[in-house]
């Protein structure tokens, strides 16, 4: 059961890391924050017209300050850590994701990690570092304060999306977020942006591909997952988002793969898998076990055969 929900949880990294080439390809160039809009906003009217349902009381502000944490205030400073950092370093910072988010589920959840896990995470944000980092990197203080409060955020955000039970389904539940989250993001991209391009129809097409999969079935699958699993199990599923990107540049762009890239995707993927609570508690089952007894000496003919052979 673990492991389908792992699967499950999977969609939204890989979509994601699928998503920086649709971007870089299909939509409209330096408009982050109208990209973030259209993901939020409409695809999220049309989940909330799939999955209707209304909210009651408290659950409406919650349901926006979550929209707010998971979407409005991480896309924003995802917007400012691009514009002012390079995105091997942004990307290597957001990569420590999956650490913040044990430390804040063991905060406010009481999921205490294993130090595996934790350690397992690094790794994982070194193999990142490989993977996407480039010599002569330019660290600006602001840029990098952006990525983290992106990591801090989203972390929160999703906790309280893990500990949290509103009186409607899951997939109506992260509807609402969307809704609130796009409507905080839409006065956010015409102050800073302007009006909204044109868009033509590959535009059209990598709105969909982003909305449909890398958003309403992404955030979908993540929170499920969530819901059911260890925080430490799903935050490290999400270093498959760095790893698919880079998949997807080399096959589709013609980025260059070579022998550091290659190191840095079996750490990320060896940090991935071996950080797994259920793989950690597998190995400390095993060891408390102990060795496995050796088989009996066999007596009487079986006996005199083998001296008889060593004798040889």
């Amino acid at each position: 059961m673990e492991a389908k929900w792992l699967g499950i949880a999977a969609i939204a990294p890989i979509s994601w890391g699928a998503g920086y080439y649709v971007t870089e390809t299909f939509l409209p160039p330096d408009r982050p924050l109208f990209g973030a809009a259209v993901r939020a906003l409409p695809f999220g009217l049309l989940l909330l017209a799939v999955r209707p349902g209304l909210l009651r009381g408290a659950w409406w502000w919650r349901t926006a300050l979550l929209g707010a944490l998971n979407f409005s205030a991480f896309f924003t400073l995802i917007f400012v850590a691009s514009y002012r950092l390079p995105g091997g370093l942004a990307s290597t910072i957001t990569a420590t994701a999956p650490i913040a988010l044990m430390l804040m589920a063991w905060a406010l959840a009481g999921e205490r990690p294993h130090r595996a896990s934790l350690a397992a995470a690094v790794v994982g944000v070194a193999g990142v570092a490989l993977l996407v980092l480039r010599g002569g990197v330019a660290v600006d203080p602001i840029g990098v304060l952006a990525s983290l409060g992106a990591v801090v955020v989203s972390s929160l955000g999703f906790v309280l999306v893990k500990t949290w039970r509103p009186p409607v389904e899951l997939a109506t539940f992260t509807a609402w977020q969307l809704v609130f989250g796009g409507l905080l993001l839409v006065p956010i991209a015409l102050l800073v942006e302007g009006a909204p391009p044109a868009l033509d129809a590959r535009a059209v097409g990598g709105f969909a591909f982003l909305g449909l999969l890398g958003t309403d079935a992404a955030y979908a699958a993540w929170f499920s997952a969530l819901r059911r699993l260890p925080a430490a199990a799903v935050s490290l599923v999400g270093l498959l988002n760095p790893v698919t990107g880079t998949v997807v540049g080399v096959a589709l762009a013609g980025e260059a793969f070579g022998s550091t890239r290659l190191i840095g995707m079996v750490l990320v993927l060896g940090g991935a898998l071996l950080g797994q609570p259920a793989v950690i508690e597998a190995v400390r089952r095993r060891r408390a076990a102990g060795p496995v007894p050796a088989a009996p000496v066999a007596t009487g003919a079986s006996t005199r055969g083998n001296s008889a052979f060593a004798e040889v």
